[in-house]
């Protein structure tokens, strides 16, 4: 697979995924993951957010069991991630071709951070602030860690290193997804949305006066497309594609907002990068028009318990006992119910890297060729 400008890597890749069967999807993406973007200078990598970038910090940090099939497509066992193979972190991480971040919190594992950490956590949002591993915990977490490399540590980074790392974060689906659960009216939801983009602000602030000048924010999902939302919701307001309306109204609220903090922070911090990047649009795209992806059951988690529509029963999560699994290789969009597939990871970390979905349209390999 070749990069073509204007295309980018999404339509090729898109487009061998509707020629092959799901079986052989590694293999059409090999360039992809194994990296074909230009590292001219070792590369950092400092993440912050919740499940959806957590490379193993809840198994390592609370003991919790992420048990197989989880981690069954790439892994082979099951690495504390919540897929079944390797999420969108892991897949930019291989574009750059280097290794995948460890998780902070594994440090007693011997884990190597010469480039860099991963600090989200299951379960992470951004308030409250004082509970682990909110955002505000995960950015003193870092804090600390540089303290420590600056001591003399085993890390290998030094003060540049950090100045000209890519501080990513990916946060706020769990700050709206409580939200929801605790009976909260659309206006209510929404009414929290400010204090959640004020805690976002102060991380990367705190992140800027550590040094960092170059940060990549993804929003928020849509989040009314979840398996686990439609199940759970009684009275359903569906959109044509299925999805909570008011759901998805929320998170794009949430997402406008993040862009316009992204704005802001732009003009206010004149020598940082700023980029955001819409991954509500890349997900709901892949609700939307499932069958150009090659997926026939969008809204269906493939391992859970319960059957169609959506295959999602808390009493039997995937995992647990009384849990059931597609066969590997099967096209879903759904993972858990909540968490994507490798497979559907692989479409939104390919259309991440063509810049079509970025602001500015900055390229990811853009922080360690310049």
């Amino acid at each position: 697979m070749v990069y073509v400008q204007g295309l980018g890597w999404a339509d090729q890749s898109v487009s061998l995924i509707l020629t092959f069967s799901g079986a052989v999807l590694l293999i059409i993406l090999s360039p992809l993951v194994d990296g074909q973007l230009c590292p001219t200078r070792p590369v950092h990598i400092f993440n912050f957010g919740d499940s959806n970038s957590d490379t193993g910090g809840l198994a390592a940090g609370l003991g919790s069991s992420v048990n197989p099939p989880n981690g069954r497509t790439f892994f082979r066992s099951s690495t504390g991630r919540l897929s079944d193979g390797r999420l969108v972190i892991d897949l930019l991480c291989q574009s750059l071709n280097v290794s995948l971040l460890s998780p902070y919190i594994d440090s007693l594992a011997g884990s190597n951070f010469s480039n860099g950490a991963n600090f989200a956590v299951v379960g992470s949002s951004t308030i409250p602030k004082r509970v682990p591993f909110s955002l505000n915990i995960q950015v003193m977490q870092f804090i600390h860690f540089k303290a420590t490399a600056a001591a003399g540590s085993k890390h290998l980074i030094n003060d540049e290193g950090f100045r000209k790392a890519l501080y990513m974060i990916d946060i706020g689906q769990n700050d709206l997804s409580d939200s929801f659960s605790k009976d909260l009216s659309y206006v209510q939801v929404t009414e929290r949305i400010p204090s959640v983009i004020e805690e976002i602000k102060n991380a990367v602030k705190a992140l800027y006066d550590e040094g960092g000048r170059n940060f990549w924010i993804h929003n928020t999902g849509p989040l009314g497309c979840l398996p686990q939302k439609l199940s759970l919701v009684e009275k359903k307001d569906l959109d044509p594609y299925g999805c909570l309306s008011s759901y998805n109204a929320a998170a794009r609220s949430f997402n406008e907002a993040l862009l316009h903090l992204c704005n802001e922070m732009r003009s206010e911090l004149k020598d940082a990068v700023i980029v955001y990047v819409d991954i509500y649009a890349i997900k709901y795209d892949l609700i939307a028009n499932s069958t150009k992806y090659g997926f026939s059951t969008p809204l269906m988690a493939c391992c859970g318990n319960g059957g169609p529509p959506y295959n999602f029963n808390a009493k039997g999560v995937c995992g647990q006992p009384g849990s059931h699994v597609c066969e590997e290789g099967s096209r879903f969009v759904s993972w858990d119910g909540i968490h994507y597939t490798e497979a559907a990871n692989t479409i939104v970390a390919s259309k991440i890297l063509s810049t079509n979905y970025s602001t500015p349209r900055i390229p990811f390999d853009f922080f360690c060729c310049s």
